[in-house]
């Protein structure tokens, strides 16, 4: 398996291609998702729903697309300036 570039994010490591292959698929279907939601809140028929809670959805959907990426990924903490070396 062939190993891609790291990404330019601290904490962020190299990326195998299965796990990019599968991330950029929860992209697709987060993108998906989102159209559907914005089809919704533009529909020209009026406010036939609610706006509050579509946002709730769009917000609750990318928070958790962005865990499950994370889950793949699987970022690290990152040292900062003035951190104890360790032994």
């Amino acid at each position: 398996m062939e190993k891609a570039e790291g990404l330019p994010v601290a904490g962020y490591r190299a990326q195998g291609e299965q796990a990019i292959a599968t991330v950029n698929h929860f992209k697709e279907v987060e993108e998906r998702l989102l159209r559907d939601i914005d089809a919704m809140r533009d529909t020209a028929e009026g406010p036939r729903f609610d706006p509050r809670w579509l946002s709730i959805a769009q917000t609750t959907l990318e928070q958790g697309f962005m865990a499950l990426n994370r889950a793949v990924f699987q970022p690290s903490r990152i040292r900062l300036p003035g951190d104890e070396k360790p032994e």
